[in-house]
């Protein structure tokens, strides 16, 4: 029997979206259409690739082995055409990319901007999470995450783009009336601005650059799991908090904000761009990794400014 690599792209689609409804969506085609091309594919294999029931598939373990190979297969036509793209001398198409709240409001807004004025042809896809998508079934091309150790083993291609600290803040007001903040115990007489839901502990951890990590007690006088929400009330005056160093750069230039225990942070992240694979990525959806790549690590990180006191604190 012909081998029709349309059976071979189907079956992947249908694998990825995890069903036939969602596949024919994705691809604007009759759902009985893909069912004859996956019968086809296991007609001439000889082998059942998927278990169908009225509500959902199920992969079997050769339909597993067999994808695996026909994703590189499809992979490689794909780039096999975007090589041919290459030649044009506009990009256009759309991507769509994932990431948090904190980084979508704070270090992305400028270099998207950017971009999409750079490349008014390419439509752009910005949907924000602070879960971990799965990539492959919400057809999210990369994803820019944030993750305080490795990410655990999966089929996902990681990019490590830089690594972000959590400094300690609070404004210059607030700091007058504390009298100082010079050492983590000082912390005890503080109102503290966290970041997450309530929890029983009135504690605070810290990080120190020889890696000796401590839990200090404080007053927490704020919970919530918005970082503008923190940034807006210690600018207020309304206590301390630890927050990215990209959320705080422009208060911190400002004189809005100032860092305090310079010795310490409350954690340390590791940022990286996520996506299913190396191959296969339309010139366009490049081209906005690359730019985000070059870009974000300097947007991450608290700018130079012309108040040093914060220093001394």
């Amino acid at each position: 029997m012909k081998v029709d690599l349309n059976d071979y792209y189907y079956f992947v689609h249908v694998v990825e979206k995890k069903g036939y409804t969602a596949a024919a969506r994705s691809l604007n085609m009759p759902k009985s259409r893909l069912s004859r091309h996956v019968s086809q594919l296991e007609e001439r294999l000889g082998i059942r690739l998927l278990q169908r029931t009225s509500r959902s598939i199920t992969v079997t373990e050769e339909g597993k082995r067999f994808f695996q190979h026909a994703r590189k297969l499809i992979d490689t036509m794909e780039l096999a055409e975007a090589s041919i793209s290459d030649y044009a001398t506009t990009l256009s198409g759309k991507v769509t990319f994932s990431c948090s709240t904190g980084m979508a409001q704070f270090s992305l807004i400028n270099i998207i901007s950017d971009f999409a004025e750079l490349h008014p042809n390419v439509i752009i896809e910005q949907r924000i999470s602070n879960n971990t998508d799965d990539l492959i079934s919400e057809g999210i091309d990369f994803a820019l995450r944030g993750h305080g150790k490795e990410l655990p083993n999966s089929s996902l291609i990681r990019r490590p783009i830089t690594q972000i600290d959590w400094p300690f803040f609070c404004s210059p007001d607030y700091l007058k009336k504390v009298s100082q903040i010079e050492k983590p115990q000082d912390l005890a007489q503080c109102r503290f601005l966290k970041l997450g839901r309530a929890n029983a502990k009135e504690t605070v951890s810290l990080l120190n650059s020889e890696g000796l990590r401590i839990q200090q007690q404080t007053n927490i006088a704020m919970f919530t799991e918005d970082m503008g929400t923190l940034k807006q009330s210690a600018m207020k005056g309304l206590g301390v908090t630890t927050l990215p160093e990209y959320v705080c750069s422009n208060a911190l230039q400002t004189g809005q904000l100032v860092r305090i225990l310079p010795d310490w942070i409350s954690q340390s992240a590791n940022l990286s761009m996520l996506m299913p694979s190396r191959l296969g990525i339309p010139q366009h959806t490049r081209a906005l990794m690359d730019f985000i790549l070059d870009r974000l690590p300097a947007e991450t990180i608290i700018k130079p400014h012309s108040n040093n006191s914060s220093s001394t604190y």
